[in-house]
């Protein structure tokens, strides 16, 4: 089976699909200034665009990691994730605390989805 990439740079492809899955690399927010909501807006703004991108939507998602700076940022993170998710279609997901990439990041988001 083939294997597409999309948007792909020197360091990593936004999107692999392989075999009906579409894996996204972490997704960053693009304006780090922002307040942890904000940042998620954003986040899962890409994450649609992305998963569109590649044939899927947000019901698809197989399995999500989350990734905050500060965990104590959970539930202003949870009040977005939660108007966003797919009803009664949330995906097997994990949230965790880590030392991100940039320290303007407060959260990073890596997920799988099957295509629709």
């Amino acid at each position: 089976m083939n294997i597409q990439r999309f948007k792909v740079g020197q360091r990593l492809s936004k999107i692999a699909v392989h075999a009906g899955v579409a894996y996204l690399s972490g997704q960053v927010p693009q304006d780090p200034s922002m307040d942890i909501e904000g940042q998620t807006r954003s986040v899962l703004q890409q994450i649609d665009n992305l998963l569109a991108e590649a044939g899927s939507d947000k019901s698809r998602i197989l399995q999500c990691q989350i990734f905050l700076a500060n965990i104590k940022d959970i539930d202003a993170m949870n009040i977005v994730w939660d108007a966003w998710v797919a009803a009664d279609n949330a995906p097997p997901r994990a949230t965790v605390e880590a030392k991100l990439g940039n320290p303007a990041w407060k959260i990073e988001i890596v997920l799988t989805a099957a295509l629709s």
